[in-house]
């Protein structure tokens, strides 16, 4: 009984590394979307912040086939790095809108220091400029803890991340959305109206971003 214990332990952490990015989660439909019409296709590319926007706010979805959620839970950029031609440039969109770090920053596959995450966010929008798809670089989320990672603080490091990332956008003629400065509370938190957990938004907290990601788009410069 251990023994088989022992393989299936085995097998399920090899399986992980050989797809350490998760590119099978959206295989699938991304060959259903590859003889589709692109022309004014929107990639969304997060971690769990990204991907619950679906099922909590489906009512920014509905009736926009060409909104794209490429959000997985709980990864980090460089996982979002090696799945990027997969699951953005193959599919060809007008706009890509990245939001990703946070993950980073609470270690979930080790340390990282802030310059590398904006070097793979950085990365992820050259590729993205290089196939002639515009980009949108947004601000992270503000967070005062993490629930799954206590022993790390946050704070300090999102601001400066978010400083970054405006100063990359300035720099490089990318579209840029601040989510941070609409949704932080007296504590550098996220408000308590908008999410339960304190990093995840909910429906009101998506219902927040909306409009700011829409605004945004509608200003990347040509």
């Amino acid at each position: 009984m251990k023994t088989k214990l022992l393989m299936l332990v085995l097998l399920t952490a090899n399986g992980f590394a050989q797809d350490w990015a998760n590119k099978a989660k959206y295989a699938a439909d991304n060959a259903r979307l590859a003889n589709t019409d692109a022309t004014n296709r929107i990639v969304l590319m997060g971690d769990s912040i990204t991907e619950f926007w679906t099922k909590r706010d489906p009512d920014f979805f509905e009736d926009k086939p060409y909104l794209i959620n490429r959000g997985i839970g709980g990864q980090t950029t460089p996982q979002m790095l090696e799945r990027f031609q997969q699951d953005v440039i193959a599919l060809k969109p007008k706009v890509v809108v990245i939001l990703a770090g946070t993950n980073d920053i609470a270690g979930n596959t080790g340390p990282i220091s802030l310059d590398d995450i904006m070097g793979n966010l950085s990365k992820m929008a050259q590729l993205a400029q290089k196939n002639q798809i515009k980009v949108v670089m947004c601000a992270l989320l503000p967070a005062a803890a993490y629930g799954w990672n206590p022993d790390v603080d946050p704070i300090e490091k999102i601001v400066a991340l978010n400083k970054m990332i405006k100063a990359y956008a300035d720099a490089n003629g990318t579209g840029y959305v601040d989510y941070y400065s609409a949704m932080v509370d007296e504590n550098n938190g996220l408000l308590k109206a908008f999410s339960g957990d304190g990093v995840h938004p909910n429906k009101k907290g998506y219902k927040a971003m909306a409009p700011l990601l829409e605004a945004a788009i509608l200003k990347i410069p040509d």
